[in-house]
Parts: structure tokens; C-alpha cells; sequence
């Protein structure tokens, strides 16, 4: 997926705690830049990861109702000529671009504690 990724692209994560949210943004930086250590954004809401091409990632856990000024920082990265991965993004659904990427990760412990099914649309 990531080696398809172009600028301005957005991707909307969702999944409950610990499906792997982190996990996966964590791959898709890698192969853009390899060199780059990624952590989770969620008690500072945004990491900027550099490389030919910026990724910003977010995690709106933590904010309630995302507030305007967060939702118009938020959007100004939308057009900021770097790949967007938001974390939570359920709960910003309304700011979204039309033609984000909606990814779904889920467990399914019948198939093992560590299997994951994930949906992109």
C-alpha cells in the first residue's frame, strides 16, 4: 500500500484499542523512510515524519468533539503535499475528504490473539 500512496493522499484509521492502528502507520513510514522511528501521536496529537514525502500523523483519541480551530489545523494538512494518516478518524468523520482512504482493523481472536482483518475502501 505504501509504495501507492501519493501526495495529498488522507487515510482514516479506525479500530478499537490495540488492533494495530500504530502497527500499520508504523509499516507504511518504513517503506517511505526507512531510517524514520515512529511513535504513537497520542498525547501530542501529531508527529511529522520527514522523507520525499512528509507524513503527518495524527491521533484524535483523546480530543472531545475536536474543537474548530483543531478541525481547521487538521484540514490544512489535507493539501500539505505530505500523506495524512489520522488514527481515530470516526471521530472527525465530518472534516474528512471525500476521497480519503477508510481502513478498518480488527482482531479476530478466532483466528488468534495476534490475526488481524482489515478493510480499505
Amino acid at each position: 500500500m505504501a509504495k501507492n500512496l501519493k501526495k495529498n493522499n488522507v487515510l482514516a484509521l479506525n479500530g478499537e484499542l490495540g488492533t494495530g492502528k500504530t502497527q500499520f502507520v508504523t509499516g507504511i513510514v518504513k517503506k517511505i523512510s526507512p531510517k524514520t522511528i515512529v511513535s504513537s501521536p497520542t498525547f501530542v496529537l501529531l508527529n511529522e515524519y520527514k522523507g520525499e514525502i512528509p507524513i503527518y500523523h495524527f491521533d484524535v483519541y483523546r480530543t472531545e468533539a475536536c474543537d474548530f480551530h483543531f478541525q481547521e489545523l487538521i484540514k490544512e494538512y489535507f493539501s500539505n503535499n505530505g500523506i495524512c494518516i489520522i488514527e481515530w478518524a470516526n471521530k472527525i468523520t465530518k472534516i474528512l475528504p471525500s476521497n480519503c482512504i477508510k481502513i478498518e482493523i480488527k482482531k479476530n481472536l478466532s483466528k488468534g490473539d495476534s490475526f488481524r482483518e482489515i478493510t480499505i475502501c
